[in-house]
């Protein structure tokens, strides 16, 4: 892979003010009434281009709201490349966590290249990114990378950059799936010296993506587009090796903006997104408990009457279900006569089968229920958002998962396999409108 510094475009503080109320989650994480108080929060707010209301062509709307703020001051280009240096402070189960990542121009290659992926993607997602990329010929928000730095040679040169002046530094209390309070601070990593060892080191590294599967992918289709349009100018005898040649080249449309964090990352906290499911008729609900039992050992735990403690359980514990039994929290247990692996997919991984969201996948949803046609299934990192489902029975069912590990994921990623899509959320978010990467 190439990593490299690049020139970002950034909020002007002068003329925005409180930095803090221009920022917003990723587009993926946004509900439409969480996407109207990030409307009503600043007019400045970054949602405006990230995520804007679906009235008319919104798409060019973001790109002219993104034009005039660029010609107006509201943002502006910084005068060198450098790579920028991001901490990002939470709060997560009572304790402040710091995760550090750096801020950096990523090479775009094909998935295997130096770049995995670990979760299937959706057509729909990818869509609506193309068009607003297209419109816009930016990136808004970073995607989250990993990589190893077991010697410490990244950590130790951050750790000496942020004892420096930062560029920004601003607290907020962010809505988003889990409320959390989240402060950043950044920095711009201009010295030639240094950026030259991150890039060096950086680019000997594999980097594993954790969260921005859609927008890799549509990266690979924009930078596609603008290489034909590119390569039009040399004449049709010639398209290929002009397309080859821009695919080749420096343009800013070859790079994707990635925020990259060692995989021992202390602040690192991926949580599972558990599954709420309806559109399962009453025979069907009826004999699930016997035909769990073909593959399970179930534990029935009663309920509290806020949340189930789904984080006490026992370690041999696969998933948690709420609604097949009221008032309590069915737990399934692996059976020690039956291999689960050996049910999977003959052509997965083992990596794969290990995973627990695989095992409600490829046994529960497709085989155990594989008779229910019409599964409606709706996603959420919180428990208790996920009770209140079942309690008001606006869903049936609720599959509670384990949460996966860093390592975990490497492991599915290595094996060049995937696992389903929403299996892992990397908590929190990182924002949209910290840095903007200009496209052209």
């Amino acid at each position: 892979m190439e990593v490299s510094p690049f020139r970002g475009i950034r909020y002007k503080q002068r003329t925005v003010g409180d930095l803090a109320r221009v920022l917003c989650p990723p587009y993926d994480v946004i509900t439409p009434e969480q996407q109207k108080l990030y409307y009503e929060k600043s007019n400045y707010n970054a949602i405006r281009l990230e995520f804007p209301e679906p009235t008319g062509d919104s798409y060019q709307r973001a790109a002219i709201t993104f034009q005039q703020w660029m010609k107006h001051g509201v943002l502006h280009l910084d005068s060198a490349s450098s790579f920028y240096l991001h901490a990002h402070r939470f709060e997560y189960s009572g304790a402040e966590k710091v995760r550090r990542g750096l801020i950096a121009h990523v090479k775009l290659g094909s998935w295997g290249s130096g770049i995995y992926p670990h979760e299937e993607t959706f057509p729909k997602a990818k869509g609506d990114r193309l068009q607003l990329m297209r419109a816009c010929r930016a990136n808004f928000s970073p995607l989250l990378s990993l990589y190893h730095d077991s010697e410490r040679e990244i950590a130790s040169i951050l750790s000496h950059v942020a004892q420096e002046k930062p560029l920004m530094s601003l607290r907020a209390k962010r809505s988003n799936l889990l409320a959390c309070n989240e402060a950043h601070t950044l920095w711009a990593i201009s010295d030639p010296e240094i950026k030259r060892e991150l890039s060096q080191f950086l680019s000997s590294q594999p980097l594993y993506i954790a969260d921005g599967h859609h927008r890799y992918e549509t990266a690979l289709t924009y930078q596609q587009e603008r290489a034909e349009e590119q390569s039009d100018s040399f004449g049709s005898s010639v398209i290929a090796s002009g397309a080859k040649q821009s695919l080749n080249g420096k343009g800013a449309f070859n790079y994707v903006m990635m925020e990259l964090v060692d995989f021992s990352d202390p602040g690192l906290v991926v949580l599972p997104l558990h599954r709420l499911v309806r559109g399962i008729v009453p025979s069907i609900l009826g004999g699930l408990e016997d035909q769990l039992r073909n593959f399970f050992v179930l534990e029935f735990v009663p309920l509290r009457a806020d949340s189930p403690d789904w984080s006490g359980l026992s370690d041999d514990s696969c998933l948690g279900i709420l609604g097949l039994q009221p008032g309590s929290l069915v737990v399934l247990k692996r059976r020690q006569d039956i291999s689960l692996e050996a049910v999977m997919p003959g052509n997965r991984s083992q990596a794969y089968r290990q995973f627990d969201v695989s095992i409600l996948n490829d046994i529960i949803l497709d085989k155990v229920l594989s008779r229910a046609k019409d599964l409606d299934v709706a996603y959420t990192v919180d428990l208790k958002e996920a009770y209140r489902q079942i309690k008001e029975r606006r869903y049936q069912l609720a599959f509670l998962l384990n949460p996966p590990q860093p390592e975990m994921v490497k492991a599915v990623a290595d094996a060049q396999d995937r696992m389903p899509s929403k299996s892992t959320y990397f908590y929190p978010k990182l924002p949209a409108g910290l840095i903007i990467n200009p496209l052209d």
